[in-house]
């Protein structure tokens, strides 16, 4: 018998309601904890799971910028359950086996995807088991678990007991008709069973104060919506354990040897274990952000808040929702054979080219499509040929012989507020301003966007200051004007200095979201390791009157091109038959 701390066994006295979280909480110096979900492990994972995983990689990575601070990313696996037991027989294999296998393919394709976690949990482990045996008893010693006889729809892949309102009736494969969830599709059946319920009903008024007093808990707003509409219907008290006859491959329920802890008390206690419960999770809890897709948001908005209040902890300070993907407009499933595999898409497009893509191209409001085509079209049209492209035009030895960070001309760009007058004295237009202002603002943007969830405006901001600086490179034809002249050189190098600045920032700003490539562009520009953070974001300090660490430096090894153009899938067919396009 596992043996619980004392403090699991004390019944620890009622708590208020939260506290409404600061905005800007999420700032430099304070700890921070993102998490994704843990994924179930019946299947091997596809883009949906990568996805969310990238955005929680690029929500940390950017926070890691903003200064010091403690920081975590937890990741991992979810290994209980009853679908885990069938999948496991239905194999030939163990539970555990099969656990141990897709558990491994989650986590090197993380690793490979460069994904920065620091923790990748299994439900499987000793101190996960221990946490939520504590959970449990926590639970029992508040009075809030009763036993009673529970009968309803059960839905076995999607791990939860359904009303008679979220069911409805299709044909099967046979064309018999069969009851299925309308939300997921899959088949229900009717189950009665004696179980463990949590009083669920009692956290419905302390639900909707809390989410009344923090407007922006769940992000984005729609999704917040949703749940208050959830709120506005009956709450039923919550079915927390399962027969053990039924299902074995669980954690049992402390001093029942008949019942299984249910699969989502189980699941959702990993952001505790994590944490360090129940001795040490109070420096890192409740700082926890976590990233759900919108189809388990129930679970994470409802459930999870009442538990943690149940037991006397704050729910979560944030929910971060995204939605799905699906591919050439269908929903990926077996059954039409257009699951996604991510390895492939990184061999194809390579690791920072998808990461790019679905960072780029994801709304979290509403769901996103992928094909090849259209992400070898934003690829190249954003990575190979807008910014890899200027960095190579701004770099090449034909205009910038001697291999420097160029010197900046403060008579060729003058500053001043009145663009006309300064426009008239030196060389700079009136869109070399409009430029610089962008770009100098671009760094707040991007916070901005990132702290609202909305990576890919971020993105969007970035890009569109890039085909600026093209338009500027373009603009002033360094390539056209003469080294031998002191007047054009001085120019020259300040179109140089000024477009090898914007690149600067962009570079530092990419991290979060294509990290090898953004390292290869600062590397490119001679920019250290320790000059990458978001306090170097100053941009073009000498347009401001001040020294430029940069100017004079040797730029770094040209390692060719920053990103390679991707292949149509016509023009790679033309090549295996060895036609030129």
């Amino acid at each position: 018998m596992l043996s619980l701390p004392a403090r699991c066994l004390l019944r620890p006295p009622r708590l208020p309601l939260p506290a409404p979280p600061r905005r800007g909480s999420y700032g430099p110096g304070r700890r921070w904890f993102l998490s994704t979900p843990i994924f179930y492990v019946n299947g091997p994972p596809h883009i949906g799971h990568l996805y969310s995983a990238l955005l929680a990689d690029a929500l940390h990575r950017h926070r890691g910028l903003l200064g010091p601070g403690p920081g975590r990313l937890a990741t991992g696996t979810d290994e209980h359950g009853l679908k885990i037991q069938q999948a496991a027989a239905a194999a030939g294999t163990s539970p555990a086996e099969l656990c141990d296998h897709v558990s491994g393919l989650f986590r090197d394709l993380f690793s490979r995807a460069a994904v920065s976690f620091t923790d990748f949990i299994r439900t499987t482990e000793p101190r996960h088991r221990r946490a939520v045996q504590c959970f449990w008893t926590a639970l029992q010693g508040r009075g809030l678990l009763y036993k009673d006889f529970y009968e309803g729809w059960y839905c076995t892949p999607d791990e939860c007991f359904l009303t008679q309102a979220q069911i409805t009736e299709r044909p099967d494969a046979q064309g018999h008709p069969c009851k299925v969830s309308l939300e997921s599709g899959h088949q229900v059946h009717w189950t009665k069973e004696e179980n463990y319920m949590f009083k669920l009903s009692e956290f419905q008024e302390p639900l909707r104060k809390w989410l009344q007093g923090n407007r922006h808990v769940i992000s984005p707003e729609p999704f917040y919506q949703v749940v208050l509409q959830w709120l506005e219907e009956d709450l039923p008290d919550l079915s927390v354990s399962r027969e053990r006859s039924r299902l074995q491959w669980g954690i049992p329920v402390p001093g029942d040897s008949t019942q299984t802890i249910y699969v989502w008390v189980d699941a959702l206690v990993n952001y505790l274990t994590v944490a360090g419960y129940p001795d040490a999770h109070h420096a890192w809890w409740p700082a926890v952000h976590h990233v759900v897709g919108k189809d388990i948001l129930k679970f994470h908005a409802i459930y999870w808040p009442a538990l943690l209040m149940a037991v006397g902890l704050d729910p979560p300070e944030q929910i971060y929702v995204h939605s799905h993907w699906t591919v050439h407009g269908q929903k990926m499933s077996k059954s039409l054979g257009n699951v996604v595999d991510p390895v492939a898409c990184f061999k194809q497009y390579t690791v920072d080219g998808f990461r790019y893509f679905l960072l780029r191209q994801g709304v979290p409001e509403r769901d996103c499509d992928y094909y090849e085509e259209k992400v070898i079209k934003l690829v190249n049209s954003e990575l190979a040929d807008a910014l890899g492209g200027l960095l190579n035009r701004c770099t090449a030895p034909s205009i910038n012989p001697s291999g420097i960070y160029p010197h900046f001309s403060a008579l060729c760009f003058r500053k001043g507020s009145d663009h006309m007058d300064v426009e008239a004295s030196g060389r700079a237009l009136a869109e070399d301003y409009e430029l610089v202002a962008s770009v100098d603002r671009l760094p707040l943007q991007v916070t901005d966007y990132f702290e609202h969830f909305q990576i890919y405006k971020a993105l969007e901001s970035v890009v569109a200051c890039v085909r600026q600086t093209n338009g500027f490179f373009q603009r002033h034809a360094p390539w056209k004007l003469c080294r031998d002249n002191p007047a054009e050189k001085c120019w020259l190098d300040t179109v140089l200095h000024v477009t090898l600045e914007c690149l600067r920032i962009y570079g530092i700003l990419l991290q979060p979201v294509i990290p090898a490539t953004a390292d290869k562009l600062l590397s490119r520009l001679g920019i250290k390791p320790e000059e990458r953070a978001f306090t170097d974001l100053t941009f073009l300090p000498r347009y401001h009157g001040k020294p430029c660490p940069f100017e004079g430096r040797r730029l770094g090894p040209d390692t060719g091109a920053l990103f390679p153009r991707l292949e149509t899938p016509r023009r790679r067919q033309l090549e295996i038959k060895g036609l030129r396009p």
